[in-house]
């Protein structure tokens, strides 16, 4: 099994490094632009079977460029929404405290938001579910940083400082090949 991973195009908030977890916004031009290359991307590459996408506005504007331009159909999955950063939702990314909160696992993001613990535990159950549902298929996952992150460490091991630093760039592919339990990232 090959599950490929992407981040949604990009979004005004994203343009400008404004923390964006539950705020469900659209793509913006660029955004529009970088999905429809993606599209173009993932139709070269061939072999995709599936997409899984987050619900939210930007993973779903992305996920349908995709799906319309490869004939693909499109599976919603709650679990892949965007983690919740609560009080931190709509400040800069350079906030006091927000890099210094991926490192606390078991804290809730801005007080009210969701811990990494919890939002680990959905992504992984997501995954888990997609492995043992479509293990015979090629998958699409198109979700956010975030999430894209915590897909990161359920193939590969992470040091917390590592975590904290891995960046997933708007529309880029990761493939992860899954092979008897074993995992191979090729991005």
């Amino acid at each position: 099994m090959r599950i490929y991973s992407t981040r949604h195009g990009e979004t005004d908030y994203n343009s400008r490094d404004i923390i964006l977890g539950t705020t469900d916004l659209p793509l913006n031009r660029t955004g529009m632009n970088q999905a429809a290359a993606l599209a173009e991307e993932i139709a070269r590459i061939g072999g995709i079977d599936l997409i899984i996408s987050s619900p939210m506005q930007r993973a779903m504007m992305t996920s349908t460029l995709i799906s319309v331009r490869c004939n693909l159909q499109i599976i919603t999955d709650e679990r892949l929404r965007e983690w919740d950063y609560g009080s931190y939702e709509g400040k800069t990314r350079y906030a006091e405290g927000f890099a210094e909160g991926k490192t606390e696992f078991g804290v809730k993001m801005g007080g009210s938001g969701e811990s990494l613990l919890a939002l680990a535990h959905r992504v992984y159950s997501a995954l888990d579910d997609i492995i043992r549902k479509y293990g015979d298929r090629t998958v699409l996952i198109v979700s956010h940083g975030g999430v894209c992150r915590v897909i990161e460490t359920y193939f590969n091991d992470m040091t917390t400082e590592s975590f904290s630093n891995w960046f997933m760039g708007n529309c880029q592919l990761i493939a992860y090949d899954i092979t008897g339990g074993n995992y191979e990232n090729r991005s």
